[in-house]
């Protein structure tokens, strides 16, 4: 009561005393009074302070709560540093309760936003899933929410959105390689003519029905499908293309055998330019097909049918191609494929025309191939039958008494006879030459150079044989003309008597069997000062047997025989040439 009585219930008191003190009132009366006043006051007291402890529980409680549920929620979210307790010594629960309210509905609507996202993805992931997997793998999906409602932290967020990124790129890897497949049925199909649609339809549907709503069939089995269906074509167009390039092969060789015309090959160009590219290069539509095949099988056929009517004009025609390249190689061809002889075969049916058609086919290719060994030796060959050609003109040239005449085209003349003693002194080396050379062939495929059926080396060295008597002749019969101008020179000088030249020529001509110039009466006297070889007898043994009787014999057969090369008598009329194969120039007066 002493702290009252400063207080509103002290001036009560007093006054109360003060009545009690005019009444009169008793000391125990007072007490009692005063004891059932104090007694009201503790009640009062006592409830309000139950109440304010009621209150302080439910504020200790209602703290507890939110900061727990905090707790929770940012254990769920992940998140570490969004809120931070207050020292509750400084800071009333009020003050708490108003503290963590705003942190907790923070965290209720990031929850529900966090709780969005997950929902989005997860289902964004189960619907990639759903279109990976198998028509007949159906995955339980069921409480999906509430497998991740625990965790709902950026961690777990970042987890889920890196396995969407994951499946999104084998989604989109998964319809490249769908897209690919599906292009490569398409363009394998149109180059064999088959239905696509009834190809990739035995795949999956999705791969050419075109529906609202549904995406393409992406999973493993559709995949293994299209990989299968591609191998299985790609064996097919490989099969085609074995079979079409037989069938073109055989095609090829009976144009050859027929000599088709370029109309009846041209329907088959396209085909023919398909098979020598590589496999992967073809993708011109229905160039494969099945119909193609069975064209070029019909065109076999037909070709294989009349093949065997016209078999004996093919076998003429190539023999004769074969006789035609020997010739103008100067060989000879086999004679057990000689006309003559393959009628009667073909006629009695005891060879078959095929047979004897590869038979003389494979005549032609040795015979080119011996043709083209041969070619260096020929081409010497025809030089030095062009520099005999040479010797005989200027054989001719020099037995012309009107050679040096002021005609037209004396000058012409002169400079092809230079030219021709120039060509005339190689002759030797070139014989020389082209034996060694005859000899290097015949030592490399063991077997002789045959020229016309005779052997080459035989005509070369009796060639030269010839033509080195023939040089000691001209010899000899310069040393006998020297011989007989000394003696000349001596009768002259004992008789005092000089024959005049015409005579003296015209002895010589008779004594020694010279032939008359019809251009002139007489031949002028020889100049032993240089032989050409230009001047040659008719005797000397060349490829071209001087002049006429050469060109008569190569001109018409182009054969170089030793048995049929005439070398005429030896004889002094043999070297009327010589002694004017190079005269005294013509006086320039």
């Amino acid at each position: 009561m002493v702290g009252m009585e400063g207080t509103g219930c002290g001036a009560l008191l007093r006054e109360l005393q003060q009545i009690w003190t005019e009444v009169g009132e008793s000391e125990g009366e007072k007490s009692k009074v005063l004891s059932e006043i104090e007694r009201e006051c503790l009640e009062v007291y006592r409830r309000k302070v139950d109440n304010a402890n009621r209150t302080r529980v439910q504020l200790h409680q209602s703290v507890a709560t939110k900061e727990a549920e905090v707790a929770l929620l940012m254990a769920t979210l992940g998140e570490h540093k969004l809120y931070l307790k207050k020292d509750k010594n400084y800071v009333s629960l009020r003050e708490q309760l108003a503290a963590v309210a705003p942190v907790l509905d923070n965290l209720k609507c990031k929850k529900e936003e966090r709780i969005k996202q997950y929902y989005d993805i997860q289902s964004q992931i189960e619907k990639i899933r759903s279109e990976l997997s198998e028509p007949n793998d159906q995955g339980d999906n069921t409480n999906s929410t509430a497998a991740y409602e625990h965790d709902l932290s950026t961690r777990r967020l970042n987890s889920l959105q890196a396995q969407l990124r994951a499946l999104q790129k084998d989604k989109s890897d998964r319809l490249q390689r769908v897209l690919e497949y599906v292009n490569e049925v398409h363009s394998l199909c149109g180059v064999l003519g088959i239905d696509f649609g009834k190809t990739v339809n035995g795949v999956h549907p999705s791969l050419h029905q075109n529906v609202v709503g549904q995406s393409r069939n992406i999973s493993n089995s559709t995949l293994e499908g299209l990989a299968s269906t591609i191998s299985k074509l790609k064996a097919e167009r490989k099969s085609r293309i074995d079979k079409m390039r037989d069938t073109m092969e055989s095609l090829c060789q009976l144009w050859k055998i027929m000599d088709s015309s370029e109309e009846e090959k041209r329907q088959f160009s396209k085909v023919i330019s398909i098979l020598i590219t590589p496999e992967e290069g073809i993708t011109s539509s229905g160039v494969l097909s099945q119909e193609t095949i069975e064209k070029m099988e019909a065109e076999v056929e037909r070709l294989t049918e009349l093949k065997t009517s016209r078999l004996k004009e093919i076998v003429l025609k190539r023999r004769t191609e074969l006789e035609d390249i020997c010739k103008n190689a100067h060989i000879e061809p086999d004679l057990s494929t000689a006309p003559e002889q393959t009628n009667t075969l073909i006629d009695s049916g005891t060879i078959d025309p095929s047979e004897l058609l590869a038979n003389i086919e494979s005549q032609i290719l040795k015979a080119k191939e011996e043709s083209l060994s041969r070619k260096d030796i020929m081409d010497r060959i025809n030089k030095w039958i062009a520099a005999c050609d040479e010797e005989a003109w200027l054989e001719e040239y020099n037995q012309d008494s009107k050679r040096y005449s002021s005609g037209r085209g004396a000058h012409v003349n002169l400079k092809r006879a230079e030219k021709a003693r120039i060509l005339v002194t190689k002759i030797p080396a070139m014989v020389e030459t082209l034996i060694n050379q005859t000899f290097a062939w015949e030592n490399a495929r063991n077997k002789p150079f045959l020229y016309d059926g005779g052997r080459l080396v035989s005509v070369l060295e009796e060639y030269r044989l010839n033509r080195f008597q023939k040089e000691e002749e001209k010899r000899r019969y310069r040393d006998q003309k020297k011989l007989e101008s000394i003696l000349l020179a001596e009768k002259e000088a004992m008789f005092g008597s000089k024959p005049s030249p015409k005579r003296t020529t015209s002895m010589t001509r008779k004594a020694n069997g010279y032939r008359s110039n019809g251009s002139s009466n007489g031949l002028m006297t020889p100049t032993p000062r240089r032989s050409s070889l230009g001047s040659a007898t008719p005797e000397l043994s060349t490829p071209r047997s001087y002049s006429s009787r050469y060109n008569r014999y190569f001109g018409d057969s182009r054969r170089l025989s030793v048995s049929q090369l005439n070398f005429g008598d030896d004889s002094l009329s043999t070297f009327t040439s010589i002694s004017g194969s190079e005269p005294e120039s013509p006086s320039m007066g």
